[in-house]
């Protein structure tokens, strides 16, 4: 199976590397044309394009994240549909969801936030390819070597890792090596439509940070207050202090089982 990919150079592309091997890289400079050319031979498109979302989202940063997604998303979408590419699996996120609630791949609502607005969008374009589509929201990644886990690490090592505020706040997760077996399991299965990389068990902040300093075995006796993520990130710090509590219903009602379930069992997987 030969693949392509936007976004080549990122954390989660980089063990999906791994897995399939034989992949050309669509870079975000490439016109539409260019696009076309390369696709020739290529049975699966991964769209893994976007701009870090954990930063200062400034009026500026936010047309960067919206263009980064939509605009790439648009280009790659034309070129595909010009193609005999046969599958395209797009990236989206949990924040498509709103905060303080439970919710799986049936509800159709987007939140009412800048996060809701950006997937939306994103997940419209992706939409409008006229090959076999899946659109995969993802939770927080938990990688050694990359994303939300590794930005922790060093804190928590030191002995300064703690809750955010009063640590209620849910996460909803998904472990690297789960992760690409989704996107394994979507292609073996054929599976189309909105896909959910979260865990089946979602666990509060205070939770994760309790079990984070047990399998590092280091003391969790510091907060972080909201208000001073709010100062370094304005209102982007709403990546982390939102309250994401979603279920990977259609992985789980298809038969797909989780290597690492808990975050107990994959913190010791990804750091014992």
């Amino acid at each position: 199976m030969k693949v392509a990919m936007t976004g080549a150079s990122g954390f989660v592309a980089a063990h999906l590397q791994e897995q399939f091997s034989e992949y050309v890289v669509i870079g975000r400079n490439d016109d539409e044309d260019t696009i076309v050319k390369k696709l020739q031979g290529v049975d699966v498109v991964f769209n893994l394009a976007g701009a870090p979302i954990i930063k200062r989202w400034s009026d500026v940063y936010k047309k960067t994240l919206l263009s980064s997604r939509v605009d790439t998303t648009k280009k790659l979408v034309n070129a595909i549909n010009k193609s005999n590419v046969k599958h395209l699996i797009s990236t989206s996120a949990i924040g498509a969801y709103p905060d303080n609630a439970a919710f799986d791949e049936y509800y159709e609502g987007y939140a009412d936030d800048f996060l809701g607005i950006l997937t939306k969008q994103w997940e419209d374009e992706a939409k409008k390819c006229l090959k076999s589509t899946t659109i995969i929201r993802f939770g927080v990644i938990l990688g050694k070597d990359g994303g939300a886990l590794k930005e922790m690490l060093l804190p928590f090592k030191l002995g300064v890792g703690g809750t955010i505020g009063n640590g209620k706040m849910m996460m909803s997760w998904i472990d690297v090596d789960d992760l690409v077996r989704i996107y394994e399991y979507v292609l073996e299965k054929k599976l189309t439509g909105i896909i959910n990389a979260t865990a089946p068990h979602p666990i509060s902040n205070y939770e994760f940070t309790k079990t984070l300093g047990k399998v590092l075995h280091r003391p969790t006796l510091f907060k972080v207050p909201e208000f001073v993520l709010r100062l370094q990130y304005g209102e982007g710090a709403i990546v982390l202090t939102g309250s994401k509590e979603v279920y990977p219903k259609r992985l789980l009602e298809s038969g797909f089982a989780f290597k690492y379930p808990t975050t107990e069992s994959s913190l010791h997987h990804l750091l014992g």
